[in-house]
């Protein structure tokens, strides 16, 4: 452990991810109490009672694990020797919690576009969870090949769910108004950043690295050796010179994309209240003799 030092910038982004995790556990169980009170009157398990805590769960435990072990999935680099730090189990538990995410967004969009009938939202609620599902397909092909080509297409399909989330968002955005339309606003502008990123950032360097590998005449694995290389191989490297492009879109998972799952979780408390935030509330009728004779009269 003589690399945990003030002086490796590794060593400090490490124990940034430590604590964020720390924070990120805290808020599930403190979210978990919310519904626990909830709940408590329908005599309800959690799991029966919102599935969008259960994935949201889900989310914050495997992110806090990969934050305790990360990993660079193709180059095989890691923090610790262990057989955890392998790029089987860390891909593995990955793929569980990024479809819990993306079902998570799914679930929200369908609710919101049930309330106000969106077909735009009710449609893009259908599509994102089988684009993802190929995403990580695409993914598992990178891993197991160690040909970034496969990052190249998960993330830009990522890319390609979040345009349609944002597109559905503003959609949805006239039905709503109050808290309800600035926390979609919120929501929105936020998925926008993401794009920003990933057009700009992530998925660039994923293509700048395949060309890289085909500039150099890469041998890519075979499914076979690769996977096996992947459940046996982990290079231990605490320098920055490995780890510098992975530390920002790492930070960001770890931090934000869960904060936003934590989000999608607490969901459930307030979808009973969307009635009362929507644009076009129906009409109430009067109430009254005068009201009860017009209604005879009719």
């Amino acid at each position: 452990m003589s690399w945990l030092t003030w002086s490796n910038p590794v060593a400090i982004w490490w124990m940034f991810l430590l604590a964020v995790s720390a924070v990120n556990v805290a808020l599930l169980l403190g979210l978990r109490a919310l519904y626990r009170r909830f709940f408590a009157e329908r005599r309800m398990s959690l799991v029966a009672a919102e599935p969008l805590l259960f994935l949201s769960a889900v989310y914050v435990f495997v992110c806090a694990f990969r934050s305790v072990l990360p990993r660079a999935d193709v180059q095989r680099i890691c923090l610790f020797d262990t057989p955890l730090s392998s790029v089987l189990v860390g891909r593995s538990v990955a793929t569980i919690a990024e479809l819990c995410f993306i079902i998570q967004w799914a679930i929200v969009l369908r609710e919101l576009a049930k309330s106000v009938g969106s077909d735009t939202a009710g449609n893009v609620s259908r599509t994102i969870v089988p684009l993802i599902v190929l995403a990580e397909c695409c993914s598992w092909y990178a891993v197991m090949t160690t040909n970034f080509l496969g990052n190249v297409l998960e993330n830009s399909l990522w890319t390609a769910s979040f345009l349609l989330i944002a597109v559905a968002l503003v959609r949805l955005l006239p039905h709503f108004r109050g808290i309800a339309q600035w926390a979609i606003a919120a929501t929105a502008l936020g998925a926008a950043g993401y794009l920003m990123f990933m057009v700009t950032v992530d998925v660039p360097m994923y293509f700048v690295r395949w060309q890289a590998q085909i500039a150099s005449g890469y041998h890519f694995l075979g499914f076979a050796a690769g996977l096996h290389d992947l459940a046996t191989r982990w290079i231990v490297s605490h320098e920055i010179a490995r780890w510098r492009h992975e530390i920002p879109w790492m930070t960001l998972y770890f931090s934000l994309a869960v904060w936003a799952s934590l989000a999608l979780g607490s969901f459930g408390l307030i979808r009973h209240r969307l009635p009362r935030y929507r644009a076009h509330s129906p009409m109430r009728l009067p109430r009254g003799p005068a009201a009860v004779a017009a209604s005879r009269i009719l």
